[in-house]
Formats: C-alpha cells, structure tokens, sequence
C-alpha cells in the first residue's frame, strides 16, 4: 500500500514518526506552513519557517525514505496581526521554489476583513505564480466560512479545479464537491473527522477529487490516521484501488498541477548544513 499524506505538520512531529509512516506505507507527503501555537512577532519569523519547509524537513523526510513537499503562506489566524502582513509581499519569492507545490494554508479562521484580503491576495499569488491553492475552512461557523470562500474564490483568477477546500466534514461536503473545487477532510483522533466517519462521506459522495489528511501537528493528532482511513475503507468493502485512488492518486492529481511534485527519492546525504539528525553520530 502507497500513501500520500496531503496535510501533515512535520515540523511538530519527531523523527521517530518518520519511520512509523514509513512503515505504515507513506511515501510522500505535503507539510503545509501554519500557525506555530503562539504568536509570531515579526516576518523573519515565518522566513525561518519557510527556509525550514524547504531544507531541513526534506532532509529529515528523506531519511526515512518519504518524499516532502510544502505550501507556503501567510495563515488565517495571523493574518490579522499587522506585524505579520508584510510576508504577503515577500511570498512571490519563496513561491518559485521547487519544493513549493501550493500556496496555504490559507483562508479563514474568524472570517475578519484582514483574512478577506489575504485570502484574495494570495488566491491571485498562487494565479500568478501558476499554483494550486489550499485553503483553510475555518473551525468556527464552517458553512458560513466555506460560502464565503467559495465567493471570494469565485471571484478570483484561479480556477476552482486549481483549488482544494480542507477541514470539511459532513455538513460541508456536499458544498465543497459542487463548487468544482477538491475536497480534504482531516483525520484526527478526537475532534474533527474519524475514519469512520470518513467511509460513510466516500460511500455517499464517491472518490472522486476527495483527500484525505492526518494533519498531525503539535496538539492531540495521529500521523498514521491516512494508514487507519484506508484500512478502514477496506474493511467496508472498498478495492485496493479505490484506496489507492483517494489515498495516493488523487493527492498527486491535485498537487502534480503545480509541475512540481517530485516522488522519486534519491539517496539521502547525511547532513544538511552540517547538522544530521543523528544525536552524537554514528
């Protein structure tokens, strides 16, 4: 079995959950750029993020024999803080980076004014620079939030099929899958979506431009929960290859129009500027 995780926060995961992924049958995945848990208090903070997503956690993944991809953004929650707002005029250089396979998370998170005009700014960003998008629906009011998405998507100059509405659950699906936009739902141990949830979502709604996420991060989250969802979707009767389908062909359907994706690893080296993730070497 081959996984590709499309939302996973590695940064605040360890190296030992490489090697469990590894093991459950993930091979590539995309780490998207988030809120760190406390505020950021100036741009540089988020330019060392940045330079992270596309150096050290590559490295750490290739250690392990997955392929790391990331989205880089200014995200809903910060976008209201004005010390923060002038990474939307530093993005469109780290937007030509290789390892750069969308624009996000963005979106909303209290559906503010700010967060329109960083929502719509980086919509035309990720036009510009020839990029799918991946957009944050917000934990709060999620039907109001996923409408007013939606418009300012609607109104923007990239196309819906260029754009991937995440954190859905049964009351948005139906929404998200008729805007012609892709659909992400993330699998979370106690809140959000559950695997099984998530079966009766693919059995209602099919496979089709459907992904399913771990997106692991610093709180109570499971990085194996894409391995729990396919094991569940097999256990329901679905074939290898609808899980094949949802669980790695639709990822890279969606992330491969940014003509980036890069699925082969090579050898990984032992260092990255300097610094392995060995403790005392080997």
């Amino acid at each position: 079995m081959r996984i590709f995780d499309p939302h996973i926060h590695m940064t605040s995961r360890t190296t030992d959950d490489y090697r469990a992924m590894y093991d459950a049958g993930v091979r590539a995945l995309v780490e998207p750029s988030f809120w760190l848990g406390q505020p950021r208090t100036s741009p540089a903070s988020f330019f060392d993020y940045f330079d992270a997503l596309l150096g050290w956690e590559p490295f750490r993944a290739s250690q392990y024999g997955i392929a790391h991809h990331c989205t880089l953004a200014l995200n809903p929650k910060e976008a209201n803080d004005p010390r923060c707002t002038p990474v939307l005029d530093a993005l469109p250089r780290y937007l030509v980076k290789d390892g750069v396979v969308a624009v996000g998370e963005i979106g909303y998170d209290s559906m503010t004014p700010a967060e329109d005009t960083a929502l719509a700014t980086q919509l035309q960003l990720a036009a510009e620079h020839g990029l799918p998008a991946l957009v944050h629906t917000p934990h709060r009011d999620k039907l109001a939030g996923l409408h007013r998405t939606i418009d300012v998507v609607r109104e923007s100059d990239l196309a819906p099929e260029l754009v991937l509405l995440d954190h859905l659950n049964e009351t948005t699906v139906k929404v998200a899958v008729d805007s012609g936009c892709w659909a992400g739902f993330s699998i979370y141990p106690d809140t959000k979506m559950d695997e099984d949830r998530m079966v009766t979502i693919l059995r209602n709604h099919g496979t089709d431009k459907i992904l399913v996420n771990s997106a692991a991060d610093w709180g109570r989250s499971d990085p194996l929960k894409t391995r729990k969802v396919a094991d569940a979707m097999l256990k329901a009767g679905f074939t290898e290859d609808d899980v094949d389908k949802v669980l790695w062909r639709n990822p890279v359907a969606f992330y491969g129009q940014s003509g980036r994706l890069q699925l082969d690893i090579a050898a990984p080296t032992p260092l990255h500027e300097g610094n392995s993730i060995l403790r005392g070497g080997e």
